[in-house]
C-alpha cells in the first residue's frame, strides 16, 4: 500500500441539497427564513443562494418519505442548525413560515428542533 498522496485540485463547499417532494414549496420556506434569493430554478431543482457565497439546493425525490423524527423508522439523514438571537421569536415565525413542532424537544432551553415542509428536522439555536 502506497503512502504517497496526490494533492487534491482546490475545492470550495458550494452547497447542501435537501430531498423533497416540492423544491419549491421547501425552496419558498427556507427563501423567506433566511433571506436567500433563488440563484437558479428549473422543474426539479432550486438553489438559493447569494452570489460568492455557499447556498442551499432542493432536489425532486419521486417517492421521497419524510423522516420520521424522533421515531427512527425512517432517520433524518442531515439537518441544518440555524443561529437566532430569540429563540422564541424565531420559533414563531418560522411555524408561521410552514414549519411544524415535533412531539419531543431535547433541550427546549438551549435550542428547538423544528421540521421544515417536507419533514426534515432542523434546529434552530442561540448558541451558534
Amino acid at each position: 500500500m502506497s503512502t504517497e498522496t496526490t494533492p487534491l485540485p482546490s475545492m470550495r463547499y458550494t452547497a447542501v441539497t435537501f430531498d423533497c417532494p416540492d423544491p419549491a414549496e421547501l425552496a419558498r420556506f427556507y427563501g423567506k427564513a433566511l433571506d436567500l434569493p433563488v440563484a437558479y430554478s428549473s422543474d426539479d431543482f432550486i438553489l438559493l443562494g447569494q452570489e460568492g457565497a455557499p447556498g442551499l439546493g432542493f432536489s425532486r425525490l419521486p417517492g421521497y418519505q419524510r423522516p420520521t423524527w424522533p421515531d427512527p423508522a425512517r432517520e433524518k439523514r442531515a439537518h441544518i442548525e440555524l443561529g437566532v438571537d430569540d429563540l422564541d421569536a424565531a420559533q414563531a415565525g418560522l411555524l408561521a413560515l410552514g414549519a411544524t413542532e415535533p412531539p419531543s424537544q431535547p433541550e427546549p432551553d438551549r435550542w428547538r428542533v423544528l421540521l421544515d415542509p417536507a419533514g426534515h428536522p432542523f434546529c434552530i439555536s442561540t448558541l451558534v
